[in-house]
């Protein structure tokens, strides 16, 4: 049985919204419970403001939750986090080109955080760089290119070297391939696979898009208005799903399995 590589019991996070008379509270994660084992590749799906990315935040500690508990290998993972808790978990965002430094060549991108956590000695850090490059499919001459100068899905596998760079177990894709063109997408699935198999990873993958979840995940959490409300393995949640929220939202999807079959 494989090993549980992370860990959400009963998470809660509430936003404040509004002032004054009019000040609210709304929550945006209520009492989520999910894992992830080692190798494999779990889907977190929902609607536009279901909860997926304020889950993402929260895992990698971009967003603080008000109660419940994350485990890192069954070692409680604090709140105010350092820069080893850091490392191992690492995120892909949705948009490459926002999430680069726009000032910054490839190679200045990843230095950066090689220098910031000082894991490999100075003479190593370019000739990790390449690596790194070369494990994403890009050229080593695209090493002192900047974002403008690159395509989307050029820019996205920059963004992915980068969060391979501190060597994590586990990785967070949120909405990763969403502002790609469809080519690119598929070209980027098959990486986030091959690299599971080769470095071993661990991956959420937050979507929208249930077609791409169901080529590349083995289990999917459902999430609707904070509250997981589906988890299950992923063909059997296409096939038989239980929920009326996940029969809705796999029937949105247009000729879902033409879609899947196009992708193959």
């Amino acid at each position: 049985m494989s090993k549980q590589i992370f860990t959400a019991n009963n998470v809660n996070v509430t936003f404040n919204v509004g002032r004054g008379k009019n000040k609210s509270q709304v929550r945006a994660l209520n009492n989520v419970c999910l894992d992830v084992n080692q190798g494999e590749i779990v889907g977190l799906v929902g609607e536009s403001g279901s909860g997926k990315s304020t889950m993402a935040r929260v895992i990698v500690g971009l967003q603080k939750h008000d109660s419940g508990e994350l485990m890192y290998l069954d070692t409680p993972i604090p709140q105010t986090r350092t820069l080893e808790d850091r490392r191992k978990i690492q995120m892909i965002f949705q948009d490459p080109y926002s999430s680069l430094d726009p000032r910054m060549s490839v190679k200045q991108s990843i230095l950066e955080l090689l220098d910031t956590h000082d894991i490999l000695p100075k003479e190593k850090r370019l000739d990790r760089c390449k690596e790194l490059l070369s494990l994403v499919k890009l050229p080593e001459s695209l090493l002192d290119s900047r974002p403008y100068a690159m395509s989307g899905g050029q820019r996205q596998r920059v963004a992915i070297a980068r969060a391979l760079s501190l060597n994590p177990n586990f990785l967070i894709a949120d909405e990763a391939v969403s502002a790609l063109d469809v080519s690119v997408q598929a070209s980027i699935i098959n990486l986030l696979a091959d690299l599971r198999e080769s470095l071993k990873l661990s991956i959420l993958f937050i979507s929208h898009d249930l077609a791409i979840v169901r080529l590349l995940c083995d289990r999917v959490n459902v999430i609707n208005s904070g509250v997981i409300v589906e988890s299950s393995p992923t063909m059997s949640l296409f096939d038989n799903p239980a929920h009326e929220y996940t029969r809705q939202l796999i029937a949105a999807v247009p000729k879902l399995d033409a879609i899947v079959r196009n992708t193959n």
